[in-house]
């Protein structure tokens, strides 16, 4: 009885390899996309360079736009670090608003990018959104500046 045993074994193994094996590539290709390293080491000079190029190629140096670095980030503390790196972005936007036209529209299209990648889901991500909501509680001033950063947050939304 035991070469049968044994057969049966060297038979169930390479299935049960084949399984894993099959698992294992879909839990690699189903399941959440990692952080791009790009969002990991994104600084606001990073992202206001993306934004100096938006609507056009409104991503960074990978091509990860900056959505995905909010939808990817895989815990609170990559969330609050990219938190950081944005809202000082949209601080620096908001003072050159008055000024600025296109400063409108890059803080528009860093909004909307923002909550398209927080989609619609609460938590740290709908945070990230206010607080750069935030940064536009000032008077846009003109119709011109408001014009642009409603046009930035649809094209944020959008491409972001």
């Amino acid at each position: 009885m035991r070469p049968v045993r044994r057969l049966a074994l060297v038979r169930a193994r390479p299935a049960a390899l084949a399984a894993l094996a099959a698992l294992t590539l879909l839990a690699a290709c189903g399941g959440e996309e990692r952080l791009p390293q790009a969002c990991i080491t994104a600084r606001a000079a990073d992202v206001l360079k993306v934004l100096e190029q938006a609507p056009e190629r409104a991503t960074l140096a990978d091509g990860t736009p900056l959505s995905a670095c909010i939808d990817r980030a895989e815990d609170d503390a990559q969330l609050q670090t990219l938190g950081i790196t944005f809202v000082a972005v949209a601080d620096h936007l908001a003072a050159r608003v008055e000024r600025s036209p296109r400063a409108a529209f890059q803080l528009g299209f860093l909004m909307g990018a923002a909550e398209r990648g927080a989609g619609p889901t609460g938590g740290t991500q709908a945070e990230l959104v206010q607080r750069l909501e935030q940064t536009v509680s000032f008077q846009l001033g003109s119709a011109a500046r408001e014009r642009e950063l409603l046009r930035g947050i649809a094209a944020g939304r959008s491409d972001g």
